[in-house]
């Protein structure tokens, strides 16, 4: 089994793919989309979890995403027919560094995106490339809240702690609107989702071949959870602006 299908089945109870609750997704939303009419794109956007609550709430919205997995893309496309918004949503199937515009977005979103531009500050300077004048970016990024073990920093690579996150995004021209530190409660409830997931369909498809490898993956990802990371990894939320020179 692909890494995509994992993935798939791993987020079923959790869309959003990031550790983050309903609350403070749709408080990240309200902040960074303040009138309601703006234009939006998600630079690996997945299923489009973010666009969909975004154009759901806001009938004036339109938006784009950006992904390679024509399946996450797919699933994007049956369920904004659901919602009744597919009128307003363009979807583009590419590695999202390659992707270009003729026009700005008045938000720009990457949440847990990073690694597809090589890092926090790649990121935002791909970002600002498609920021509108008066523009805002919604960035998602991890973060070492204590020390990390070698074997956490196998897993999540060299990360900062958190004022170093904030002071490099700064740093780059970037002024905070609003920020969202996930809570222990968010953090624990997406790892539990996920591994949970996984394990629930390993026992739900018993004779399927990979079964076995899917309850494998379910049970390693619980143990470094507890064991590796969930001590020492945190996640930041910020909305950001570019700073006036």
């Amino acid at each position: 089994m692909n890494r995509e299908h994992l993935s798939r089945i791993a987020h079923r109870a959790h869309p959003i793919k990031s550790p983050l609750d309903d609350a403070s997704v749709r408080l990240l939303l309200e902040r960074g989309l303040p009138r309601g009419d703006e234009r939006v794109l998600d630079l690996g956007c997945g299923s489009a979890e973010w666009l969909l609550r975004a154009l759901a709430a806001r009938p004036a919205l339109r938006a784009e995403g950006v992904d390679i997995s024509e399946d996450a893309l797919a699933q994007a496309r049956r369920e904004a027919e659901r919602l009744g918004v597919e009128g307003r949503l363009v979807l583009h199937h590419r590695p999202a560094v390659e992707f270009a515009s003729p026009h700005p977005f008045d938000l720009v979103v990457s949440v847990g995106a990073a690694h597809a531009f090589g890092g926090l500050l790649p990121t935002l300077a791909a970002a600002r490339e498609h920021l509108a004048p008066g523009g805002r970016i919604l960035i998602g990024e991890g973060f070492w809240d204590r020390p990390p073990s070698p074997e956490a920093v196998e897993i999540f690579g060299e990360l900062a702690d958190l004022a170093g996150t904030v002071d490099l995004v700064v740093a780059d021209g970037w002024t905070p609107v609003h920020g969202h530190v996930s809570t222990r409660a968010e953090l624990d409830a997406y790892e539990w989702a996920c591994w949970g997931s996984l394990a629930a369909w390993a026992l739900d498809h018993p004779a399927d071949p990979d079964s076995g490898h899917v309850r494998e993956t379910a049970t390693a990802r619980r143990t470094e959870w507890l064991r590796t990371y969930r001590d020492t990894w945190g996640f930041v939320s910020l909305v950001l602006r570019p700073t006036p020179n």
